[in-house]
């Protein structure tokens, strides 16, 4: 089962998200904070860690160097209200997986689904 961790700092704003994983028997956690968050991470091991623009200690992307410092392994997905090329220019690097529009519906689960099953499935054949 895939296990997926939601960062925000208001849970309401990726609810339909998490209804969306949850369609497709995905396991959710959830964090409020990027402290909180990594410290999860560095317990747990998650498929996808999907991160919130502001999480109130840190931003997302700065959330995202340091998950990818902490374990380069962990997908990441992030909320962001930057125009694409901004974003792809601010997170160059860093792997995020896609940008996500603020307030994120179900739908959106699914095609981050199917992103990370292609990796994963690319992971497993190469190994």
């Amino acid at each position: 089962m895939l296990k997926i961790l939601l960062v925000s700092i208001d849970k309401t704003s990726m609810s339909a998200l998490k209804a969306g994983f949850e369609e497709h028997d995905v396991q959710t956690g959830w964090a409020e904070s990027g402290g909180d968050a990594l410290s999860m991470i560095a317990q747990r091991d998650f498929n996808l860690v999907v991160t919130d623009e502001n999480l109130g200690d840190m931003t997302g992307l700065e959330f995202i160097k340091n998950v990818v410092s902490q374990n380069p392994m962990v997908n990441c997905a992030a909320v962001s209200t930057l125009l694409p090329e901004d974003f792809h220019e601010a997170s160059e690097g860093l792997g995020i997986l896609m940008q996500l529009p603020v307030r994120p519906k179900p739908e959106y689960a699914k095609e981050l689904l199917e992103h990370l099953k292609s990796i994963l499935d690319l992971a497993i054949e190469t190994s």
